[in-house]
C-alpha cells in the first residue's frame, strides 16, 4: 500500500468526518473499508446527546452523516443508510417481511449477526424431600419440614410455555360428561349438600368373604369418587388383589345387575391379564381390560366405556403428553395424578392406582403422591408365607386401624376367617412338647389375634441369647424382671425367645406371655393349652391394664380357652360381663402367676 494511501486511511478513522473517497479513485482503501466495518458505522459527538453516523455512499460519491436520539431502537425503511440497503444480508431480512429493529435487536441481544428472535425455554431447579414431600427452591442439607438429613432430591422444570398440565387434560375429557352450567356451581351450605343423602347407602359394599375384608379396610365399603392408592412390595400380590375387586364390582351382586369396570396395565398386555384371570377363574362380561400409558387416551377411552370403576396398574407407568420427564418422574406422577384425582371428583367415579415401592418400603417418587390420594392401602407379606395383610395408613372416609388378612392360593385370594389360625402351632397329646410355650393375646388395629410365644432355657451356656419376633430390649427387660422380682435363678442359662409365624410382638399386651413362656421352659412346667395371657409387666414385677381389654378376652372366649390370665386392674372392667366357660384369674404380679399357673395347676 502506498503511503499516500496510508494516511488517508489513518484520516479514515479520526473522529470528525469521513474523507470524501471514491471507490474508483481509492479502491484500496474503499476494500478495507468494507472489510474493517461491515455491519455499523456510528461515532457519537461528546458534546451532544444524539448518535452521529457518517459514512461514505459509493452510488453517490459522497458522505452521508445523519443523527438519530439515543431511545430510538427501531427505523422506518426510508430511514436505514444505504450501506445498510446494499448489505446482502439486510437486504434478505428485509425480503422476509423482517423490520430493521427486529434485526438488530437479534444482532445485539442474541449475539448473532442476523437471527431471528426465538424464545429460550426457562428452567427451574426444586429440591423434594423423598419423605415427607417437602419442596425448596435451595438446597440446605436437610429437609426443613421432617428433618430427615440426605432425602433432598433435585428436579429440574423446564418452562415449555405452559403445554399441558393434569388438571387441564381431565377438563378435557369431563367436560362433556358435565351437565351445562356445572361449572359455574358456587359455595353450598353444609345443610344443602347432606340434604337426602342416605349415608347407610353411600358406600357400595363388596359381595363375598374377600369383598368384606376389602370393605373392612376401606372403612365399610368403596366410597364413590374416591382415589384409592394400593402399594406393596414386588410380588407381593397387588395386581391380584385389584383383579379380584374389579370381578366383584363388575358382578354389582349388590345392586342386582352387572356394571362395566375398566382395568387399564401399563405393564402387561391384555393376553397376559386374561391369562392371569382364567387362572383366577374369573369371567365377567363386564371387566374390560385395555393396556395403554397415555392419560388421554385412557380418560377418553373411559368417557366412552362410563365404567363404575377405574384401575391403573401402575401410576409409574402412565403419562401425559406436554409435561416434564418421563414416565415416573415427579412431575409425571403429580400431574398424572391430578388428572386422575379430577377425573374421580367430576365423575363420582372410584379410581384405583398400583404404586410401586422403593427399597426403604416406600412408594416410589416423592410421598407428595399419598398427600394427594383420598386412601393409602399397603399390602404387606412375609417372603416364605402365603399369608397377605391389607391395612389403611391412610384413610379420609374411615379409620386406619383395620386390618384384612388374606391367603395366597393358585386361585388368588382368599380371605382368613380366623386370623389367629395363622400364629398357633398345632396342638400335641403329649405334654412334654407344651413345656415354654404360651398363648399372648395381642390387637393389630381393631383385629385381635392369639400368638404363641416360644421360650427355651438351657443350663450351662449363660452368654447364649437369641430373640426373634420380640425386642431385645424388650426381652432382657422381662428376664431381668424375673431374677429380681420373682427370683428364678436365670444367670446360668441361655435364652431362647421365638414367636411362631414369623410374627412380630410390638405391643405390651404381650409381655406376660413372654414371662409365661420364660418360666414354663425354666421350671419345665407345661402351660395348658387352654390358658392365655393378656397383661404389661412393670419394672416391679406388678402387672399392668392394657387397651381394649374387653375385646380381648372376649376373642380368648370365642376361640374356646378356658382361662385367661389377666391383670387385677381389670376385674372392675370385666365386672359382669359374660363370657361363656372362660374362667377370669386376675393376677397383682408375676409372683401371684407363677403361684396361680404352675404351683396351684400341680
Amino acid at each position: 500500500m502506498m503511503v499516500a494511501e496510508m494516511r488517508a486511511f489513518q484520516i479514515l478513522y479520526s473522529r470528525a468526518h469521513f474523507l470524501n473517497l471514491s471507490s474508483t479513485k481509492y479502491p484500496q482503501i474503499h476494500k478495507l473499508f468494507r472489510t474493517f466495518h461491515s455491519t455499523n458505522y456510528r461515532f457519537f459527538n461528546d458534546s451532544s446527546n444524539a448518535d452521529v453516523s457518517t459514512i461514505y455512499d459509493p452510488m453517490t460519491g459522497s458522505l452521508v452523516t445523519k443523527r438519530a436520539p439515543k431511545s430510538k431502537h427501531t427505523e422506518s425503511e426510508s430511514d436505514i443508510d444505504p450501506y445498510k440497503l446494499s448489505n446482502p444480508d439486510y437486504a434478505d431480512a428485509l425480503k422476509d417481511d423482517r423490520s430493521y429493529g427486529n434485526v438488530v435487536k437479534a444482532n445485539h441481544g442474541s449475539g448473532s449477526r442476523f437471527g431471528a428472535n426465538k424464545k429460550k425455554s426457562k428452567s427451574k431447579s426444586t429440591w423434594v424431600c423423598s419423605d415427607c414431600g417437602y419442596t425448596d427452591g435451595q438446597w440446605w442439607g436437610y429437609c426443613r419440614e421432617c428433618k430427615s438429613v440426605g432425602t433432598m432430591k433435585e428436579f429440574t422444570e423446564i418452562d415449555n410455555g405452559g403445554k399441558t398440565s393434569g388438571f387441564q387434560v381431565s377438563e378435557n375429557i369431563v367436560k362433556s360428561w358435565l351437565p351445562k352450567g356445572s361449572g359455574e356451581a358456587g359455595p353450598m351450605r353444609l345443610t344443602d349438600v347432606n340434604r337426602g343423602i342416605n349415608h347407610l347407602n353411600w358406600r357400595f359394599p363388596l359381595s363375598g368373604l374377600f369383598g368384606h375384608e376389602v370393605s373392612r379396610v376401606l372403612g365399610g365399603g368403596l366410597v364413590p369418587g374416591s382415589l384409592i392408592l394400593i402399594g406393596g412390595d414386588p410380588g407381593v400380590g397387588k395386581s391380584t388383589l385389584m383383579l379380584q375387586i374389579a370381578a366383584i364390582i363388575a358382578e354389582g351382586r349388590e345392586i342386582g345387575k352387572p356394571a362395566p369396570v375398566l382395568y387399564v396395565s401399563g405393564e402387561e398386555s391384555v393376553e397376559q391379564i386374561g391369562n392371569r384371570a382364567d387362572r383366577m377363574e374369573i369371567s365377567t362380561e363386564e371387566l374390560y381390560l385395555y393396556s395403554s400409558t397415555d392419560i388421554e387416551d385412557i380418560l377418553a377411552k373411559a368417557h366412552l366405556l362410563s365404567p363404575r370403576a377405574l384401575i391403573i396398574d401402575s401410576i409409574q407407568t402412565v403419562h401425559i403428553m406436554g409435561v416434564t420427564g418421563s414416565a415416573g418422574g415427579i412431575y409425571q406422577v403429580k400431574e398424572c395424578t391430578a388428572a386422575l384425582l379430577r377425573f374421580a371428583k367430576k365423575t363420582d367415579i372410584p379410581v384405583f392406582l398400583i404404586g410401586h415401592v422403593t427399597k426403604s418400603g416406600d412408594i416410589a417418587g416423592p410421598r407428595v403422591l399419598e398427600h394427594i390420594v383420598d386412601a393409602v392401602l399397603y399390602m404387606e407379606g412375609e417372603q416364605y408365607s402365603s399369608h397377605r395383610l391389607l391395612r389403611a395408613f391412610k384413610n379420609r372416609f374411615g379409620s386406619t386401624d383395620e386390618l384384612g388378612v388374606f391367603e395366597m392360593s393358585p386361585c388368588g385370594l382368599k380371605a382368613v376367617t380366623n386370623p389367629s389360625e395363622i400364629f398357633l402351632s398345632e396342638e400335641h397329646s403329649d405334654s412334654e412338647f407344651l413345656a415354654g410355650l404360651a398363648i399372648a393375646v395381642v390387637m393389630d388395629g381393631s383385629r385381635t389375634f392369639v400368638i404363641e410365644i416360644q421360650a427355651l432355657c438351657a443350663a450351662g451356656n449363660s452368654l447364649s441369647r437369641q430373640v426373634n419376633g420380640v425386642q431385645a430390649g424388650k426381652a432382657d427387660m422381662i428376664i431381668s424382671v424375673l431374677m429380681k422380682q420373682a427370683g428364678l435363678k436365670l444367670q446360668s442359662n441361655a435364652i431362647f425367645i421365638n414367636v411362631v409365624g414369623g410374627a412380630t410382638l410390638t405391643e405390651t399386651a404381650g409381655d406376660l406371655a413372654v414371662a409365661a413362656a420364660i418360666c414354663s421352659s425354666f421350671l419345665e412346667f407345661p402351660i395348658p393349652s387352654n390358658v392365655a395371657f393378656i397383661g404389661e409387666i412393670g419394672l416391679g414385677g406388678e402387672l399392668r391394664m392394657v387397651p381394649k381389654m374387653e375385646k380381648r378376652v372376649s376373642t380368648v372366649a370365642k376361640l374356646g380357652y378356658k382361662k385367661c390370665v389377666v391383670p387385677k386392674l381389670a376385674e372392675k372392667s370385666l365386672e359382669g360381663l359374660d363370657f361363656g366357660e372362660l374362667e377370669v384369674l386376675a393376677c397383682k404380679n408375676l409372683k401371684e402367676v407363677i403361684n396361680t399357673v404352675f404351683i396351684a395347676g400341680d
